[in-house]
């Protein structure tokens, strides 16, 4: 039993619970506009305040994108475009930077937990294949020492 409303994008069937319409593409939208225009509304200060690095978030994006396509904007099975890379992966960044729930990403977001959480997953083995040979790996003694004394 489906039931869509007039009003937006409400669906209930049998043993779920109603889908709410989070107006993702227009904090999608929002996003874009705050950061990564060529004008933003928000400077890179607030950035790296926000996510706690600039310059390095377009790498970041780029490499993760390029190995996990789940973080590419595509269309869903019913031909809605999905979420944008941005909002995935500054969730994700969000959550690693201040360790909020899922919950408080959602507000900023405007994505599912759900989708939060599996974009946090990917995110961290993306990471994971990509850098750990270059600068995720055991520290040297060299390395050890040269900490100690800072």
């Amino acid at each position: 039993m489906l039931y869509q409303s007039s009003q937006g994008h409400h669906s209930l069937q049998v043993g779920c619970g109603l889908n709410v319409d989070k107006c993702r593409h227009s904090r999608g939208k929002n996003l874009l506009e705050d950061y990564f225009i060529p004008n933003p509304l928000y400077s890179s200060f607030d950035f790296r305040g926000r996510y706690r690095m600039y310059h390095l978030f377009d790498k970041i994006m780029h490499d993760v994108c390029n190995y996990d396509a789940y973080f590419v904007q595509k269309y869903d099975a019913t031909g809605v475009l999905g979420l944008l890379h941005e909002q995935k992966l500054t969730a994700s960044l969000r959550m690693l930077a201040f360790g909020p729930s899922a919950d408080q990403v959602d507000e900023i977001a405007r994505m599912g937990r759900s989708t939060i959480l599996e974009s946090l997953i990917r995110f961290c083995d993306a990471i994971k294949t990509l850098y750990t040979r270059d600068y995720l790996c055991k520290p040297t003694p060299r390395d050890l020492q040269r900490h100690i004394q800072n």
